[in-house]
Formats: structure tokens, sequence, C-alpha cells
């Protein structure tokens, strides 16, 4: 059964000049993002979330959650476009392959003074180490939490898009 969700619009808009995390607070912040439980319905209640969040705020995004091999729920605002549905593939693509956040990916890289694409060598055009792109865990996997899923967002600067999608999951999991 899925949980009750609190949609209402948020009373904070999300700021724009958010801190950079480092990679190991992005990956401390994926370890507390973890569903008892994940279904299509929980999905869906995900995705109206941020199309809630996303109205509030007159945010021109698009927002994406795909569960392993299907796409579950999909949305584009008013202003969204063409571009978005590239950024939304790219950064979905990063997080299936690789497991992690895409701005965690970007992070640990500039932390280490090298580009995501020198390290791994994938192609900018099919990968994209930007924010906006979360992994989607449950718990109970025999090495903990496994994934089954990507939510992902487009359309703000990639620290908005990464904090939306937290946010978002924060709502649905009941915390704030």
């Amino acid at each position: 059964m899925t949980p009750a969700v609190d949609s209402s619009p948020p009373t904070r808009p999300i700021p724009h000049d958010l801190p950079v995390p480092s990679a190991a607070d992005l990956l401390e912040q994926e370890a507390t993002l973890v569903f008892e439980s994940f279904d299509r319905g929980t999905a869906v209640d995900l995705g109206l979330v941020a199309v809630t969040f996303g109205r509030a705020r007159s945010r021109p995004i698009v927002v994406e959650i795909r569960g392993a091999d299907q796409v579950l729920f999909r949305a584009a605002l008013p202003g969204s476009g063409l571009d978005n549905d590239h950024w939304i593939a790219r950064k979905a693509a990063l997080v299936e392959l690789l497991g992690h956040s895409t701005l965690y990916y970007r992070r640990a890289h500039e932390e280490a003074g090298q580009t995501f694409t020198e390290h791994f060598g994938l192609s900018e055009e099919l990968y994209a180490a930007h924010g906006g792109g979360l992994p989607l865990h449950v718990t109970g996997g025999p090495d903990g939490p496994s994934r089954v899923g990507v939510m992902v967002v487009s359309g703000l600067p990639q620290l908005e898009d990464h904090a939306l999608v937290v946010e978002c999951l924060q709502a649905v999991l009941g915390r704030s």
C-alpha cells in the first residue's frame, strides 16, 4: 500500500544560491533517501509531488521516474522543451549505469581534479554528470538497500534540479 503523501505546495522556494555539497555529503544523502517499499503507485505519488512543487514555483521542468525497465511517470511542465528530454535521458542513463546520483559523479571528479568524461571515457552525448538524477532505493536487500529505479528532473540549474528531487523524495518519505 502506498503511504499518504503531503503534496501541498512547499512554503519556501528552492534557493538560487544553494551550497555545493561534497561527494561524501551526496553519498550520505543518498543513504537517507531509502523506501521501505516502492511500486508504481509510489512512483506516481512521487511524480505528482514534483509536479505540484514545480507548478507552485512556476518551474519549467521535466520529471521522469523509471523503474527497472519501464518509465513509471513522466511530466513536462510549461516552459520545458526538447532539450530537457535529452538531459533526462542522459542523466537517467548515468544513474542506471553507475548507481549513484549524477551530482555525486560530477562532484567526485571535480574534487579529484578531473572531469567525469576523462575518468570514465563515456560519451557526453549519452551520459550527463549534472545534478538532477538520483537512484531510488528500497531497504532489505542482502547487501543493504537495493536500487529499484531512478528519478530525474531537468529544467533548472543543476543544483536546483538535484535539490528538487531530494525535496520530493523527502516529502514522500515523510522527512524534511
